[in-house]
């Protein structure tokens, strides 16, 4: 069968009216869905920072979630998400026994979401989704930090830590590795591998000398493939 010319098929949407099942399909083939996702879900967390500092959302993958928290399970002290999202590393991290588990993400349809997800798992009372501005949270009483932030963003991130976070505070970075920060451990391959940074006593973290393999710092897990 042959198809519609554009031209006619446009006439023929004109003329009739569309239930709403209709409509969305109309939008999806024209590529509006991927425009209206992007203006609800992304820009409005946008708005307020700036250019150089924005980092779109991509959610966590399963094995990147469970990366993380083999990197975190067992140590004690708050946990926090930078950039949370929609939650999930969060509600996993309460799950494993990570207590208090905060995170903070400015995106408010995300925020909105990630506090579904943990109404949803029984956790509602139990889990901390805040609308704030990562780069405006103080990180003076986190012990450890999980964040997923794009590459050009980490430099930064790398002074805020070093200045804000306490002694023996481990930070796990997925999908890119701090720049100058040496990891203590590393899991996963492609996207999906974790780095794993302690804050050392006595000096710069990110100036620290090579760090250890895993196997030889206390409580870490062997390296190992996704």
């Amino acid at each position: 069968m042959e198809q519609d010319e554009p031209g006619e098929a446009l006439t023929e949407l004109r003329e009739r009216r569309l239930g709403a099942l209709e409509l969305l399909q109309a939008a999806v083939g024209s590529g509006l869905a991927a425009y209206a996702v992007w203006a609800l879900l992304l820009q409005p967390g946008f708005r307020r920072v700036p250019l150089r500092l924005q980092v779109p959302y991509v959610g966590a993958s399963e094995r990147q979630v469970d990366h993380v928290l083999s990197l975190l399970r067992g140590r004690p002290g708050k946990m926090v998400d930078l950039g949370s999202g929609d939650g999930r590393i969060v509600l996993a991290a309460h799950r494993c026994g990570l207590r208090p588990a905060v995170g903070y993400e400015l995106n408010p349809w995300l925020v909105g979401l990630a506090r579904l997800h943990a109404w949803r798992a029984g956790c509602a009372g139990s889990v901390c989704y805040r609308r704030e501005d990562l780069w405006k949270v103080n990180l003076r009483d986190c012990h450890n930090l999980s964040v997923f932030l794009a590459p050009s963003v980490l430099p930064l991130l790398e002074d805020k830590l070093q200045a804000e976070l306490p002694q023996g505070a481990r930070v796990v970075s997925g999908r890119y590795p701090l720049p100058t920060w040496q990891p203590v451990a590393v899991m996963g391959e492609g996207v999906d591998r974790v780095w794993a940074y302690d804050v050392r006593s006595g000096g710069l973290a990110g100036q620290a000398s090579p760090g250890p393999s895993s196997a030889s710092v206390p409580g870490a897990p062997n390296s190992q493939g996704g």
